[in-house]
């Protein structure tokens, strides 16, 4: 009925030679149920009274009921008791408060007196993030990654997820109402900050290892580089550069080329081999091992989990589907 009523008004409009509004033909049209969904709608209602007129289906709603109580109470109470041990254990070990920590300091001391001969960077703040707790940023950016995953889980609109064969009249056609790429004043300053932002970002993704900077503050830059392209030109132009599958494929190679080389470095230093990844010239662009193609990694993990949630919350997707 909303289908039928829909092409009447878009053939009536077209005729006059006006453009036609979908979504304000879709709203102000007569509300008619799918009659699919109140099938559906039937079958759970029958089955749900079923349920409440027979005795032996109560009885097993209520032993299942039971059950589960009793198991996630029970996995809940270990569970909790458990990290509390554990909390209370290593707390234990801590020294008294206001007492000094010497062997606190021992850690510091090697960072600043070793820093630069064993990581081979300037920036020893760099040096620690990717060299000494490299498996602290390589959670990080796991977290990341499965937040965007997560994120597109609940927010992707696809064919999968569509009540029914007319929600794509309630979906804003072409994207025209709330974009901003038809302003001349978005697209002139665009014009300006996109290529200082990129240029910027590479900058600081490159420069990690030797002044502040690295993988997450050039990949949110770089990611703001994005999304300013997107409001600035439309989706339509940002998909020809980052496609849904680019995105993944992106993340993916990054995470994996991190945790391949971390552990290989890690691997060898337990067992006391000789790694063969130069260090380079202190001060250099190629210097500090495996610092720099990490930053750069991290730095597109950054980048599309920015652009991601940017595209998933605007419009329900990452790029086109190829």
């Amino acid at each position: 009925m909303i289908k039928l009523l829909f092409d009447v008004e878009l053939d009536e409009d077209l005729s006059a030679g006006e453009e036609s509004d979908l979504l304000e033909n879709v709203m102000t049209g007569a509300e008619v149920h799918d009659s699919t969904r109140e099938k559906v709608k039937t079958e759970k209602g029958y089955y749900k009274d079923y349920v409440r007129r027979v005795q032996w289906t109560q009885n097993l709603v209520e032993i299942e009921n039971n059950g589960f109580r009793i198991f996630y109470t029970s996995v809940a109470v270990i569970s909790c008791a458990l990290l509390i041990g554990m909390l209370l254990f290593t707390i234990s070990f801590l020294p008294r408060y206001g007492v000094e920590n010497p062997e606190g300091l021992d850690v510091v001391r090697r960072y600043v007196e070793h820093g630069l001969q064993e990581t081979g960077a300037i920036n020893i703040i760099s040096g620690i993030i990717l060299d000494y707790r490299a498996f602290d940023t390589l959670g990080e950016s796991h977290v990341l990654f499965t937040a965007l995953m997560c994120v597109t889980v609940l927010l992707r609109i696809d064919k999968k997820n569509m009540r029914t064969q007319y929600e794509d009249f309630y979906l804003i056609r072409d994207e025209k109402y709330h974009e901003l790429y038809g302003e001349s004043i978005m697209r002139g300053v665009a014009v300006v900050l996109l290529p200082c932002l990129f240029l910027y970002g590479a900058y600081v993704l490159l420069n990690g290892q030797n002044s502040p900077g690295g993988g997450f503050s050039g990949g949110a830059v770089v990611g703001s580089g994005l999304i300013i392209c997107a409001a600035a030109y439309g989706f339509n132009s940002t998909d020809r550069m980052i496609t849904r599958k680019t995105a993944g494929l992106i993340a993916f190679f990054a995470l994996g080329f991190y945790s391949f080389a971390k552990g290989y470095v890690f691997f060898t230093g337990a067992n006391g081999i000789e790694n063969h990844i130069p260090k380079g010239q202190p001060g250099a662009i190629l210097s500090g091992g495996l610092i720099l193609p990490l930053d750069i990694a991290v730095g597109l993990v950054v980048a599309c989990t920015m652009f991601g949630f940017y595209s998933l919350f605007r419009r329900g997707s990452i790029g086109k589907e190829v």
